[in-house]
């Protein structure tokens, strides 16, 4: 009689049912819906893949990629414990891709399509194996290489998660979720054997004894003078993984496995194979089932028709039912620990010295709550700020609590001019005042603490914002304590206690896209409001809140001997020159500033467009102005910017075709350019 896998190992599917349905609930973003202050989800923020990957990028650049969590590293650490320690738990129990393709292989079965078997030690299965340590090659490579976690452009779990939105490479996400739902439907387990990179570092970790040697090897080596690019030993871990995989697939140094009692096993049923998820042939191998393969899933236990297989640490192993549900205990315990260890300690993202000389007396100053400080790429444009300075000597930065530590030597600079330098003078807009019913606004100066980072002007910006009140901008100035002068109507009395309850709010509360409420905890706090109260006129403000955007463009013109490149605002100087203009209140938004820098790439490629630029109009009112000549017209640059796609140019060799960022539904208008 043929048993139910379902029933009999429902620990199993209860532990990966349960995980798919978690990451559909607060991916889909029913989460925000229904449970309060509950925020977006981050598709990648338990994923193991990447924090080996960033552990990779850690040990070859000394820095991490992106906005890496500890959580993820030590998930990674925990994927790679168990891999060693027992087996490759996280692709039995956890991962939502091996979950999808165990589902199309039910699905193919109840509607009685027949797959395609690959047997295990085949031609095929032996070719087929290398393009997932090619694959693990690429990925860490290129991840460890630029500091970014390349993995996003294809992983067809991060795309999906993200509804094809995220940072993904389209087509290379496409032909992957292809492969795991066209692949997985046909062969049982497709993505998972051949394809997937986490895999294949899983299996070659399973022979770990082999790569601790490989590792001393490559220590002796270096050690005698041979120093090889840190490349090579990814590479010799990629192939001598699949070496062992296709050539010696029974590692035996793991401490649980399938046990199977040889004299209860009657070999004819196969059941365990027809059930096993890789087609692992139990019946082939003695008492313990030591296959390369083997997850420990628990399927091949189940569907024994005999009870001839256990799960145990060894033939001698008591047969206790207990055991059998180890595994998904010891997958529920590692990620538990995980995800506890990985709250307690930060790993820095970046940690870069430069210009130590011997006999100098360091110190470090650091700095909290700094939110500009979010990625990899945040922390090298701070450290690149910070090499600028005069006396200091070294940057660590974490990305997850926003902290940077500085070191300095304070015989050439203080902290308190550290301070100064770290802060970022910086304004924002509230609302839009209208100047056809204001000439001037009223400007109070209040005294705050704790705001170390230019967001924290936009965070209480927003704060305000909540309150209702006709207040239009804030601006921040250095100073001990800070100064922030807040820009209001007229008509508005607010004193200093109404200032004070606002600015010592202990959470920001905002309404998210798709509905749901963001939390966002702040510790801003109040010193006091300034007696003096000063008016500024309309325009003036509007021109401080207002950041402009400039692209002017070269060209290549032939001269007498050659073909020069020099700036369009040069060759054409001299010649009648025009304005195209499309003005919109909107255009000062972030959304529309991120999208110029590729519309001035589309229409820089037409002869007579000079440049771009997102100003202030003469009725004070954002625009977008193309400065041109002839042979351009207007017309022709009003059909360049209403076309469907954009030709952006990436690199040279790289031109692409993509779908406009903005849309122009009013036409523009025109006029003759002067220099005033």
């Amino acid at each position: 009689m043929k048993k139910n896998t379902i029933c009999s190992n429902w620990p199993k599917y209860l532990l990966q049912w349960a995980v798919l349905a978690a990451i559909i609930f607060f991916v889909s973003g029913l989460a925000t819906k229904l449970i309060p202050d509950a925020t977006p989800a981050d598709p990648e923020t338990y994923c193991p893949a990447g924090g080996l990957q960033a552990l990779t990028t850690y040990a070859v650049r000394g820095s991490l990629p992106c906005s890496m969590s500890s959580v993820q590293i030590l998930m990674g650490l925990g994927l790679a414990a168990a891999v060693v320690l027992f087996s490759k738990l996280f692709c039995a129990f956890i991962c939502p891709i091996g979950t999808v393709e165990d589902l199309l292989t039910k699905l193919r079965k109840a509607l009685g399509i027949k797959g395609i078997h690959i047997e295990n030690g085949s031609l095929a299965d032996k070719i087929l194996s290398i393009f997932k340590y090619i694959l693990l090659f690429w990925i860490f490579y290129s991840t460890a290489t630029a500091s970014e976690l390349f993995c996003k452009n294809l992983d067809p779990y991060y795309a999906v998660a993200t509804g094809f939105k995220g940072e993904i490479t389209l087509w290379m996400s496409i032909v992957t979720v292809s492969m795991v739902i066209v692949g997985g439907f046909i062969i049982k387990r497709f993505w998972c054997r051949y394809i997937c990179p986490i895999g294949a570092a899983s299996n070659s970790l399973k022979f770990w004894l082999t790569m601790l040697f490989l590792a001393f090897l490559w220590w002796v080596l270096s050690k005698l003078g041979l120093e090889l690019p840190w490349w090579c030993a990814l590479a010799v871990f990629c192939l001598a993984g699949y070496i062992m995989e296709v050539f010696h697939s029974r590692p035996k140094l793991q401490l649980l496995h399938v046990i199977r009692d040889e004299d209860r096993c009657g070999r004819t049923c196969q059941s365990c194979r027809k059930n096993c998820p890789y087609n692992i042939e139990v019946t082939s191998f003695g008492s313990v089932v030591n296959s390369v393969n083997c997850t420990l899933c628990g399927e091949c236990v189940a569907a024994c028709p005999s009870k001839a297989l256990k799960i145990g640490f060894g033939k001698t192993s008591p047969r206790t039912r207990i055991f059998n549900y180890l595994p998904v205990v010891l997958t529920i315990l590692i990620g538990t620990a995980a995800y506890f260890g990985g709250k307690s300690f930060e790993l820095p993202t970046i940690d870069e010295k430069w210009g130590i000389e011997q006999g100098m007396e360091l110190k470090t100053f650091t700095v909290e709550n700094l939110k500009t400080v979010k990625c990899y790429g945040s922390s090298m444009a701070f450290k690149a700020k910070m090499e600028k300075v005069n006396g200091v000597h070294g940057v660590k930065t974490y990305v997850g609590s926003h902290t940077v530590v500085i070191t300095y030597d304070p015989a050439r600079i203080s902290e308190a001019k550290l301070s100064e330098v770290v802060f970022e003078p910086s304004h924002f807009r509230i609302w839009s005042p209208d100047p056809s019913k204001l000439s001037e606004l009223k400007v109070v100066t209040i005294r705050t603490e704790k705001m170390t980072s230019k967001l924290d002007l936009n965070y209480l910006g927003l704060q305000f914002r909540t309150t209702g009140k006709s207040i239009f901008g804030l601006e921040s100035e250095y100073d001990c304590p800070l100064v922030v002068r807040v820009y209001m109507s007229p008509d508005e009395q607010l004193d200093e206690d109404w200032f004070r309850e606002i600015v010592e709010k202990k959470e920001l509360e905002m309404p998210v896209h798709g509905g749901g409420t963001k939390v966002t905890p702040v510790d801003f706090e109040f010193v006091r409001m300034e007696k003096e109260v000063g008016t500024i006129g309309i325009k003036e403000y509007l021109e401080r809140m207002f950041d402009p955007f400039t692209a002017e463009f070269n060209g290549e013109y032939p001269s007498a001997d050659s073909t020069v490149i020099i700036k369009r605002v040069k060759y054409y100087e001299g010649q009648p020159q025009y304005i195209f203009e499309v003005a919109e209140q909107s255009y000062e938004k972030p959304i529309i500033k991120r999208a110029l820098p590729y519309l001035s790439n589309h229409v820089s490629k037409e002869e007579g467009v000079i440049g771009l630029y997102l100003k202030l109009n003469r009725e004070l009112v954002p625009s977008i102005q193309i400065r041109f000549a002839a042979p351009m017209t207007a017309e022709k640059i009003q059909e360049l910017i209403t076309m469907d796609t954009w030709t952006i140019t990436y690199a040279k060799d790289d031109v692409r075709e993509e779908p406009a960022r903005m849309k122009f539904p009013e036409p523009g208008i025109s006029y003759k350019y002067t220099d005033e």
